[in-house]
C-alpha cells in the first residue's frame, strides 16, 4: 500500500509537473505566402530556427501558406497571426492605412522585426506569345494575382501609374502563385507576375516546363515609382539563372520583410530574432536568396513601421543600434 501511494503520489507530481510546462508553451503563427514562393521558405526557415530552441524557450512556431502579404497584414490585425512575410511596400501602406488599408485606416499597432532578401517584379511570357515588353501585356491573357497576394497590390499599382485597368488585358485571371506556371505552360495564359526573390522554383518551372521567357518591366512609369516612393528600388535578375534565359533583365522590385504587432510580447519577438540572428550562417544556406544578406542592413532595408521592442533588445544587445 505505501508504495502504491509513492507510486500515486510520484504520478501525480509528474501530471503536474507536465500541465505546468503545457501552460508555459507558446505557439506562434507566421503567416508566408504560396508554398512555390520563397516567402513560405523564409517563414518555415525561422519556424524551423526557432523550434531548435524549443525546449529553452518553449516557444512552437509553425509558417503556413497563406495568400501573401496583404493578407497577413490583415490577419496580423485581426489577430488570427503572430507574425507575417510581407512586401516593403505593403507594410508601409498598412502603417500609414493606404490603399487596400484604407477602410481599416493606420495601423499603430503594426512593428517592423527585420527585412530579408530583395525581391524583384517578374514578368514571364510563353515564347509563342510576342511579349517582349511590359506594355506588350495589352490584349494579352495575363495572371495579375490572387486579390490579398503583394504582387497583385504591386501589379494594381504600376497598371494606375500607367492608366490601365484589367481590360486592357484579353484575360485577366487571378490564379495564386503556386498555380500560374502550370497555367502558363498549358498555354491557358500568356503571361505571369511575381514579386519575388530568386531563384524561385515557380520562374525555374516555366522556364524550364514550357522555355517561358522573362520580359523587362522598364519605362517612365517604373522611374517615377522608384523615384518617389522609398520602398521601391530598380533590381536585376542575373541572366543564366534559368534555362533559355542567357541576359541579364532588369525590372524594379521591394523588400522581403518579417513583421509583427505590439500584441506579441517583447519576449518571444526577441527569442525569434535571436533564432535567427545567432544561426544566421545556418539560416542563410536554407535558400539561395539569403545568401548575401547582411544583419546590420536587415535592421532597416524596407523598414517603415517601427522596430518591435524585442527586436530592439537583441539589436542593441549585438550593438547594432
Amino acid at each position: 500500500m505505501k508504495k502504491l501511494a509513492i507510486a500515486t503520489l510520484t504520478a501525480a507530481l509528474l501530471l503536474g509537473a507536465g500541465a505546468a510546462n503545457a501552460v508555459e508553451e507558446k505557439f506562434i503563427t507566421i503567416g508566408t505566402g504560396g508554398q512555390t514562393g520563397v516567402y513560405y521558405v523564409v517563414g518555415q526557415s525561422v519556424c524551423q530556427l526557432v523550434n531548435r530552441g524549443q525546449s529553452d524557450h518553449g516557444i512552437r512556431c509553425t509558417a503556413p501558406a497563406t495568400g501573401g502579404s496583404v493578407a497577413n497584414l490583415n490577419a496580423i490585425r485581426a489577430g488570427d497571426q503572430d507574425l507575417g512575410i510581407v512586401q516593403s511596400d505593403q507594410q508601409y501602406k498598412a502603417m500609414k492605412g493606404e490603399e487596400s488599408f484604407a477602410d481599416a485606416g493606420p495601423n499603430e499597432a503594426l512593428r517592423a522585426v527585420f527585412s530579408a532578401h530583395p525581391e524583384s517584379f517578374t514578368v514571364m511570357a510563353r515564347p509563342d506569345a510576342g511579349i517582349k515588353t511590359f506594355d506588350d501585356l495589352k490584349g494579352k491573357r495575363v495572371n495579375i494575382g490572387n486579390p490579398g497576394s503583394g504582387q497583385r497590390a504591386t501589379m494594381d499599382v504600376l497598371m494606375r501609374e500607367k492608366g490601365w485597368d484589367t481590360s486592357v488585358f484579353r484575360l485577366a485571371s487571378e490564379l495564386r502563385a503556386a498555380e500560374q506556371a502550370q497555367a502558363l505552360c498549358d498555354n491557358k495564359i500568356d503571361a505571369m507576375l511575381y514579386v519575388v526573390g530568386h531563384p524561385n522554383g515557380s520562374i525555374q518551372e516555366a522556364a524550364s516546363s514550357c522555355g517561358a521567357v522573362l520580359v523587362p518591366v522598364t519605362g517612365p512609369e517604373v522611374d517615377k515609382l522608384v523615384t518617389e516612393f522609398p520602398y521601391y528600388a530598380t533590381s536585376t535578375i542575373p541572366g543564366g539563372m534559368y534555362p533559355g534565359n542567357a541576359e541579364d533583365v532588369p525590372t524594379f522590385g521591394v523588400a522581403a520583410t518579417l513583421v509583427s504587432s505590439t500584441s506579441l510580447t517583447e519576449d518571444v519577438v526577441y527569442q525569434v530574432v535571436k533564432a535567427v540572428f545567432d544561426n544566421f550562417d545556418r539560416f542563410k544556406r536554407l535558400h539561395p536568396a539569403f545568401e548575401n544578406l547582411d544583419p546590420e542592413r536587415m535592421i532597416e532595408a524596407g523598414l517603415s513601421a517601427p522596430l518591435h521592442d524585442g527586436a530592439v533588445k537583441y539589436y542593441q544587445e549585438k550593438g547594432w543600434m
